[in-house]
Order: structure tokens, then C-alpha cells, then sequence
């Protein structure tokens, strides 16, 4: 079949994008079983420890490592059935999400750039049909998720579906702390209606104190609103609901570990090397901290560009474009950065913004 036919049926791309993910997983537990080089992340399997712990009622973070909100264990419950199968049932979850992912990138590339059925998805294909993002869902990683979260995201902001938006934020946000960085961009692009538009023109020789009213009016517009209510509504109630049952190990290992976290294990973060030094036991300190403890220090270049100074720059020009700028900012000077963490963190971002940077 001619690669053009193939491209014009999203049914064909995305059968074989599901074909590709099973042939992984498959593979992957042909090997497990015979090779000691295991197939498996060993996040996964920290993640059904996790699962395992909540079925015999004890709380997740009896896991060590696990520092994740109970969400993600309750999602892959079932990996603590008997049996070969449902052990991989994150890993089909995490697949599910990448797909996921892939579809909503068409559906962006196809609707809000213009695009053909062919471009749009020759362009989702670079996702789809990638062998290492199959490779890394299918190994158990749970970016994949996060991925889709983001993407689904966009497309709401995009659609004009606010309550969806802030649904998703919420829950993003709930899931990994980072994607609050989103909320700045799309409250910024969320721009005054056109009514609010008329109002400042005919209130332009009106007192300053009125001025100062009409802006404020025509900033805080129902979108923003939507927004703002339903993604603080989503993130208040999962973290009360995980708080109400784990406590505050739930805020310390989800939350507040990430502020003083040093991981200078399979790390090329620009910190890499002072984390390390700052990992090493000093003798001659007894046990006070690093006076510069660079592990909170670290935030502050990360946050002011991704949250900032790119959105404030960049959102009211394009939303996904400056998305994609913020989590490059976001990931390269975060504290621990790998290829398995940040490639399905910005690379649906990127191939929505692909198609406008090359024509």
C-alpha cells in the first residue's frame, strides 16, 4: 500500500499505532520472562508495589520511592490480580494514554491548524508510530498519562470547552505539580470578549477609578472564571479526598519531597554535577545542610521562565507554541531530567507546533 493511501485513513494510522504498542508489550513479557536484562521500568515496579499495598489496605507510601499521588496506584489496581496479564495492565493503561495523546494531536493539527486529514496525521504519526514512545509506556512508564492530560488540555482551551479545560488542569496538576505552569498561558490568551473590548473603548476618557473597574471587568470574563472554579474545584477535591485517607504522608511524598529532592542518578540536568557534590556526606559540616541547598535554589530560573516570563511574553501570540516553550524551560532546567521523563512531556507539544515552523 502506497504511504499516501496509508496516511489518508486515520483508522489505518491508528490501528497500526495500537498494533506497534501490543507487539511491544507482548515483547516485553516474552522477555521478562526470559532474559535477566528485564523488559519492565523499575518505576512500574515500584508503582504495582504501591497497588499492592493499597489492596491489602495499607496506605502507598509504605512503597519506598513511591512519590506519586494514591491516584496513579488505584488507576493500575488490577496489576494485583493473579496472573501474567493483568501484572501488565498499567502498561496497557500507559499505552491507552500515548494513543490518547496521538488522537488529540490530530484532532488539533486537523481543526486549529488548517490541516488536511494526510498532513495532520503524518504529523501525529511522528508520535504514533514511534518506537520510543511505545518503548517507554510499554516498559511501564506513567508519562504517557500526563501526555495525554496536557494534550486533551489544549485541545479544550482550543474548543472553548473551559469546564473541560479546568477538569483537566485540575486533575494535571493533581497528577504532577508542573502543568500549573499551563494556567498562566491560557488565562493570558483567554483574552477579554469582544463586548468587554467595546466597553473599554467607550469608557476611554471615563476616571481612572472607572478605567481601573472596566479592565478588571474585562479581565476577570466568564472563560476565565469557567476556568479558574472548575480547575481549583478538581484539584481541591482529589487532594482533600487523598488527604481525607493517607494523610500527610499523601502532601510530603507527593508534594514537599520535590522541593528538597536530589537525584543525581541517569541525570543530565544542568545541575547534575552540584546535586552530586551535594549529595556526598560532608564530615566536617556534622549534619547541617548545604548552605546553598541548590535543590530549593533550583526552582527559581525554572519557575520565572516557564511561569512567568514566557507566558507573559508569548501566550496571547500562540497558546501551543508558547506551551511547548514552557515545558522545554520547564524540563531543561529542572532538577532531574531524562530522556524517559521528558521526551513525552513536550514532544506532543512539539509536533503541534511543528507544522507552522517549517512552511
Amino acid at each position: 500500500m502506497p504511504l499516501s493511501s496509508f496516511f489518508r485513513s486515520p483508522l489505518l494510522v491508528f490501528t497500526a499505532s495500537i498494533l506497534l504498542r501490543l507487539a511491544f508489550l507482548l515483547y516485553g513479557l516474552w522477555q521478562d520472562a526470559n532474559s535477566p536484562m528485564k523488559y519492565t521500568d523499575i518505576d512500574y515496579y515500584v508503582f504495582t508495589d504501591a497497588a499492592r499495598f493499597i489492596s491489602s489496605g495499607q496506605s502507598p507510601y509504605a512503597r519506598d520511592t513511591y512519590r506519586y499521588t494514591p491516584l496513579l496506584a488505584w488507576l493500575i489496581y488490577p496489576t494485583v490480580w493473579p496472573g501474567r496479564f493483568w501484572f501488565a495492565f498499567g502498561k496497557l493503561l500507559f499505552a491507552v494514554g500515548d494513543v490518547g495523546a496521538g488522537w488529540m494531536m490530530y484532532r488539533v493539527l486537523k481543526r486549529y491548524r488548517a490541516m488536511g486529514t494526510e498532513r495532520a496525521l503524518r504529523f501525529a504519526a511522528i508520535w504514533l508510530l514511534n518506537p520510543m514512545v511505545a518503548t517507554i509506556s510499554t516498559r511501564g512508564s506513567s508519562e504517557g498519562l500526563l501526555g495525554v492530560f496536557v494534550t486533551a488540555l489544549l485541545w479544550a482551551v482550543l474548543a472553548e470547552r473551559m469546564t473541560v479545560a479546568g477538569f483537566l488542569l485540575g486533575l494535571a496538576v493533581h497528577f504532577k505539580i508542573y502543568p500549573f505552569i499551563y494556567a498562566v498561558s491560557i488565562v493570558w490568551w483567554v483574552d477579554g470578549s469582544s463586548t468587554g473590548k467595546r466597553i473599554w473603548e467607550k469608557e476611554g476618557t471615563a476616571p481612572a477609578e472607572k478605567l481601573l473597574f472596566t479592565r478588571l471587568q474585562s479581565f476577570l470574563n466568564p472563560q476565565r472564571l469557567t476556568l479558574a472554579v472548575s480547575s481549583l474545584c478538581t484539584f481541591a477535591a482529589l487532594n482533600i479526598a487523598m488527604y481525607a485517607i493517607y494523610g500527610y504522608p499523601f502532601l510530603d511524598h507527593s508534594y514537599f519531597y520535590h522541593l528538597i529532592r536530589i537525584d543525581h542518578r541517569h541525570n543530565f540536568s544542568p545541575y547534575n554535577t552540584l546535586l552530586y557534590l551535594n549529595s556526598s556526606p560532608k564530615p566536617h559540616l556534622g549534619s547541617s545542610t548545604s548552605p546553598l541547598e541548590l535543590e530549593r535554589l533550583a526552582f527559581l530560573p525554572q519557575l520565572l521562565l516557564s511561569a512567568i516570563f514566557i507566558p507573559l511574553s508569548l501566550a496571547k501570540k500562540d497558546l501551543p507554541s508558547t506551551m511547548l516553550a514552557q515545558t522545554f524551560a520547564f524540563v531543561t532546567f529542572n532538577k532531574v531530567c531524562t530522556s524517559q521523563v521528558s521526551y513525552p512531556l513536550y514532544q506532543p507539544l512539539l509536533l503541534v507546533y511543528m507544522p507552522d515552523s517549517i512552511t
